[in-house]
């Protein structure tokens, strides 16, 4: 993309205030963090209720971005840069990007449904890509801000595109169908998400209609709403003519009617009926969902009117769909960011970008494939990558593939392969030590075999840790705080059990103001991972005062024996003004400067220039618990007392603290200046009205290690306190409570998910294993099994063993294994 900055004045329905218009773009860019900004980049500001990057922008402006569109002109930046001024930034992102789709007449497939589009759409890139130079959807970009993102991408080499569409509520896609513009409709199942957002199931489909609105095809499976709502449709949007293609298990009338479906060795033979002629097709995959999706593909191929033999010899060679960056431990203290089964430029900008946030050492490795489908020349695309490598600051780059070979030269300290067997064979001579590694490759570069040496080797016991969960929670909590208000974010307990230091480098990406630990070595360990946030110490020891100065660290100070301690060795030191936070009880009883020694406190800070008094706060009993709301009105009440009384007596003004994670949801007006998120970060709420807005972070999953059948009056486990009253199917899973499950949960009480249904925990939980009832569930040694997650959930769990879930969480051994992902 190349657009001359003076073009998007009228197109954005601008205001021009700066002194260069002929200025030419060559990339667009929404996230301040990114490095991959420069003086060719046009920023949009985005504002939102839970961020403003207009706050950003004087930032990049000393980074060297030249070129901005706002709301409004930031304080300090009149003068320093370009700036297209509009109403509202993200409705002028869209209306870029409805006018670069306007440049291109070709085929455009839009996606649509509740379920599925992200699988369908990299199918469809899968099998069409023969045929055609594919520009598509990044990962799952398909919001009111993913769609523009995505279709600002196209340039003259592509001649096909595949976008998906995703909406929440009414009002949505009507803006999403002007970016996209499709040609050929595709809804995909409708499902229960988002059903919040809408009144009925009628009026959901009505809505995700309305990308089609233009549409000559549309291609659905055919049922009575679906078609009772196209009827609607087509009637209020005559565009003739108009192709309705549909597909159906039960209703013969359909134009694809699928009339036998045979399951065997996890695939499937369906024989379908088309244009009065009787079609075999092989399916490589046997459940459901991955039939109806596959399903949706074959329509498209017909309507593109491939033969039958190039339909089955393609679809057969579909494949499961990763669609996640996951980050693994590797050997020699590497971290691994596997995005091994992609590679094209679109998504190697997010992975980049992903890297950055998640580097866990200060080398950084990529190791990369030949990419497909770029849209550029070869000459031009590894230009382009090289550029994006080198703004990154990648420190080392493996190529594999015999064109990325050709291009070597183009990038520095690189190193080449033809294939994924001369690198593996290569691979003791290649020293990997303490460094972070994106693995990015297309799929035929099997770099799975790369993954999986580069991986650390545990047991097969893993914890998920999604981290758009992560960043989903924070933004819904920052959505409740006023304007002004800091955040503070726990991440002491190794981040509440999921993996301290890569939460905080997620943390310190989204910029949070402080994060919070427990103890000295806690935060000694995210400063040595290299986070640079402010960690305030929660219980900090007096043995740890030197250690929290050298690695400035903020110490929590809540009794004058500490007070004077730190102060002792801060005069030995000769520091001034070294932040410290005062902690005050109001009630809680458990640390903190009481009333009646407020006036102590006072005589020992003043005139001090030691320290200065970053903080003052205190901690709520019983914020989560509406019965004790006068408890909790009492101690914001003497919070607000004893700590402007500090305040006055000592001339200063810091920060304010008193709310934690339920009194931000119950006690909105004592905000103060921050509030202290922890337990809600991670998907867990007291209130059932809230946690149904959260979405759950950590998944405890583990394998099937043997399967055997038990006759009636066999034992199982120690103790023998299960006995079988009838044949039964056992499956034993190497999970236990070393690895933090509690005993308590055995004996017919817990259960875990196989296959999605519900496997009761059978005798006593062992050391590292436990046994569950598998007589109604069809599964196999080596199949994936779930401890928590969606089902159970440590809230469910919590309940039935009378605890809490931060019990439930923190209890999980740092044996078991973190896999981050987004």
């Amino acid at each position: 993309m190349s657009v001359n900055l003076k073009s998007l004045v009228s197109v954005l329905h601008a205001e021009w205030i700066g002194s260069d218009l002929t200025v030419f773009i060559e990339q667009i860019s929404i996230d301040s963090r990114s490095l991959q900004n420069g003086s060719q980049t046009l920023f949009f500001a985005l504002s939102g209720v839970n961020n403003d990057a207009h706050s950003y922008v004087s930032e990049l402006i000393d980074k060297g971005v030249q070129n901005f569109v706002v709301e409004y002109i930031p304080e300090n930046c009149v003068g320093r840069a370009n700036f297209l001024v509009v109403k509202s930034t993200l409705d002028a992102l869209q209306k870029f990007a409805a006018h670069h789709r306007h440049l291109f007449d070709f085929p455009v497939i839009g996606l649509t449904g509740s379920n599925g589009k992200t699988i369908v759409k990299e199918w469809l890139n899968f099998l069409l890509s023969p045929d055609y130079n594919i520009i598509r959807s990044p990962k799952s970009y398909n919001s009111q801000v993913g769609v523009p993102l995505s279709v600002i991408a196209i340039n003259e080499k592509h001649n096909l595109g595949i976008f998906e569409a995703g909406i929440s509520t009414v009002n949505e896609m009507e803006k999403l169908e002007q970016i996209i513009k499709p040609t050929i409709g595709l809804l995909t199942n409708i499902g229960t998400a988002h059903d919040e957002g809408f009144l009925n199931l009628v009026q959901k489909i009505d809505e995700k209609l309305l990308l089609f609105k233009d549409c000559p095809v549309i291609i659905y499976q055919k049922n009575e709403i679906v078609d009772s709502c196209l009827s609607q449709f087509s009637a209020e949007y005559m565009l003739h003519p108009r192709k309705l293609f549909s597909w159906s298990y039960t209703d013969n009338t359909a134009d694809v009617f699928v009339s036998k479906k045979e399951n065997k060795n996890e695939t499937t033979r369906i024989q379908y009926h088309y244009k009065g002629r009787s079609y075999d097709l092989k399916i490589p995959f046997s459940d459901s969902a991955s039939l109806e999706n596959a399903i949706s593909c074959l329509l498209v191929l017909l309507n593109f009117e491939y033969d039958a033999e190039t339909v089955q010899n393609r679809m057969y060679g579909l494949y499961p769909v990763e669609m996640r960056l996951e980050v693994k431990n590797g050997i020699h203290n590497c971290s691994i960011i596997d995005d091994s089964y992609s590679s094209d430029f679109q998504s190697l900008k997010i992975a980049l970008d992903f890297l950055e946030s998640q580097k866990k050492n200060a080398s950084k490795t990529v190791i990369l494939s030949d990419i497909f489908q770029s849209g550029f020349s070869n000459e031009e695309l590894y230009s382009k990558v090289s550029q994006l490598i080198a703004d990154n600051k990648v420190n080392r780059i493996i190529g594999i593939g015999t064109t990325i070979s050709l291009f070597k030269n183009k990038f520095s300290n690189c190193i080449t392969y033809q294939n994924t067997a001369e690198f593996i064979n290569d691979f003791e001579n290649l020293n990997f030590n303490n460094e972070t590694i994106l693995i990015k490759g297309a799929r035929s570069f099997q770099f799975e075999e790369i993954v999986a040496l580069l991986e650390e080797k545990t047991h097969e016991t893993i914890l998920e840790i999604n981290l758009n969960s992560i960043s989903h929670n924070l933004n819904f909590f920052k959505s409740k705080l006023a304007s002004d208000v800091k955040i503070m974010v726990m991440v002491k307990a190794f981040g509440y059990g999921n993996g301290g230091l890569e939460i905080a480098k997620l943390l310190e990406h989204h910029k949070v103001d402080y994060l919070g630990v427990a103890f000295a070595d806690e935060g000694i360990s995210l400063k040595n991972g290299g986070i640079k946030l402010p960690i305030m110490v929660l219980n900090p020891e007096s043995t740890s005062f030197a250690s929290i100065i050298q690695y400035q660290l903020e110490p929590e100070i809540y009794s004058l024996k500490g007070l004077n301690a730190f102060l002792k060795i801060a005069r030995e030191k000769n520091l001034k003004d070294f932040p410290i936070h005062i902690k005050l009880d109001t009630g809680m009883h458990r640390l903190g400067f009481e009333e009646n020694t407020i006036d102590e406190l006072i005589a020992a800070l003043k005139g001090n220039s030691t320290v200065r008094i970053q903080s003052i706060l205190s901690h709520m009993a019983t914020s989560d618990d509406i019965k004790h709301y006068e408890f909790a009105m009492s101690q914001i009440r003497l919070f607000e007392k004893l700590s402007s009384k500090l305040m006055n007596e000592l001339g200063v003004n810091p920060i304010r603290h008193i709310l934690n994670t339920s009194g931000i949801s119950n006690f909105p007006d004592a905000q103060y200046d921050m509030v202290r998120l922890g337990i809600g970060l991670y998907g867990v709420s007291n209130d059932p009205s809230e946690q149904k807005y959260l979405e759950n972070v950590g998944t405890l999953k583990s394998i099937i290690s043997q399967v055997r059948t038990i006759p009636a009056g066999d034992s199982v486990g120690y103790g023998r306190r299960f006995m079988a009253e009838k044949e039964t199917k056992i499956a034993t899973i190497p999970i236990g409570y070393a690895d933090g499950i509690s005993r308590l949960w055995g004996n017919q009480i817990g259960y875990i998910t196989i296959k999605n249904q519900k496997a009761s925990i059978v005798g006593s939980v062992c050391m590292d294993m436990l046994m569950v009832d598998v007589s109604e569930i069809d599964c196999k040694e080596g199949d994936s099994v779930t401890i928590f997650g969606e089902s159970p959930t440590v809230i469910e769990i919590a309940e039935a063993l009378k605890t809490i879930p931060y019990e439930i969480l923190t209890s999980i051994s740092q044996r078991v294994k973190r896999v981050f992902f987004r």
